[in-house]
């Protein structure tokens, strides 16, 4: 097992009165993560994708829950989203039985929150788990394995069955597009037509990196606009792909209101066009880089709890910068590029204008952006 980077501050919550969900996509590694901190531990295992386990807790009440529960001080709630009411079930478990830690895992934002936004209002603490980070990885495979997979990873991606499968990568990541993530975004969100969803995912993967708008989108795969915002929506709490809006702070030359969207792991984003070809046969490999720091950056601010608000900008002019995070007033601009003999700088205006430090990542110091928690 990939030691997961959250593994103890999940324990240090463990028996303080409240319960514990943990959202994240599937095949993540949200079941073995929870099992893993519950090891040596006597728990109840309900799994809301078995039938079975959906019909016996519908519409269950305190006295029915006492006696699935029984002695157990233990209870994990798998694919707690798949469970009628199961907000209400966790708020009675968490308000009724006081020795009772609850565990909750779910593979979408949108039906967990959904269900247990109001019942467990005060009652809960939050974690999401994404594909392995780089930090992970290599402190998995150690310095010099990481360092020889970096162009592997960039192509396959960071799902724990393509990392732990590398001869089979490709066959994992089919599986992995077709039957987890657009069977839990169909059957999660009501969507009737799978070819407008994968007409949309792909028009995304091929605007990687670019600026996205929901006009042309809307052309392109012939719905209306309000239906591709809908979507996108959607696909963002299922945990495959994420905005970034664009910075402004009202100056006259700044993009206001576009948007970037990246892809959670290089891997689907790269199965979605069917392109695995390796790096030096690859006409985009400037924006998988990109995408690959950005989402890493990401799992790192969520896992060490880094408060951070982040976005692109770019001005009329043109002049851009990949990425910029902002946290407790301070202002840190990033540029990213592959090749580490290229020449690529951050706008002095910029610099100058928001009194912020900027840095240009490559393949160089690109760990110290992955890994490194100090802005």
């Amino acid at each position: 097992m990939i030691k997961r980077t959250i593994t103890v501050a999940l324990q240090n919550r463990f028996n303080k009165g409240k319960a514990i969900v943990l959202i994240g996509p599937r095949q993540v590694g949200k079941t073995t993560l929870l099992r893993h901190c519950l090891d040596n531990k006597d728990f109840l295992f309900l799994d809301g994708d078995d039938y079975e386990i959906r019909a016996l807790l519908r519409n269950a009440g305190k006295s029915k829950l006492q006696a699935i529960i029984g002695k157990y001080k233990w209870v994990f709630i798998d694919e707690a989203q798949r469970i009628p009411d199961v907000g209400l079930i966790a708020k009675i478990i968490t308000d009724q039985f006081n020795d009772v830690q609850l565990l909750i895992s779910g593979s979408s934002a949108l039906e967990i929150n959904q269900s247990t936004q109001e019942p467990l209002t005060g009652r809960k603490v939050e974690y999401y788990l994404f594909p392995i980070s780089w930090e992970e990885f290599e402190d998995h495979v150690g310095y010099v394995e990481a360092s020889a997979q970096l162009e592997e990873r960039l192509i396959y991606g960071m799902y724990p069955d393509v990392i732990n499968h590398r001869h089979d990568a490709r066959e994992v990541l089919k599986q992995l597009t077709s039957s987890y993530l657009y069977k839990d975004v169909l059957s999660l969100t009501g969507i009737k037509k799978p070819e407008l969803l994968e007409k949309l995912l792909k028009a995304l993967a091929l605007q990687l990196g670019n600026e996205v708008s929901y006009n042309e989108l809307s052309n392109l795969v012939e719905i209306d606009k309000a239906t591709v915002a809908k979507y996108i929506d959607l696909l963002e709490k299922s945990f495959i792909v994420f905005r970034l809006n664009s910075f402004n702070r009202n100056q006259r030359n700044e993009i206001k209101h576009n948007r970037k969207i990246y892809f959670y792991d290089n891997g689907v984003r790269n199965m979605i066009i069917n392109n695995l070809n390796s790096i030096d046969l690859r006409t985009d490999k400037g924006a998988l880089w990109e995408n690959f720091l950005i989402a890493e950056r990401i799992k790192l601010q969520n896992y060490h709890q880094l408060h951070s608000a982040n976005y692109f900008w770019r001005t009329i002019q043109k002049q851009e910068i990949d990425f910029i995070e902002e946290r407790d007033g301070k202002i840190v601009a990033y540029e990213f590029k592959w090749n580490s003999k290229g020449k690529k700088k951050i706008p002095r205006s910029f610099l100058q204008e928001y009194h912020a430090e900027g840095t240009v990542i490559d393949i160089e110091n690109f760990r110290n952006f992955v890994r490194n928690k100090v802005l």
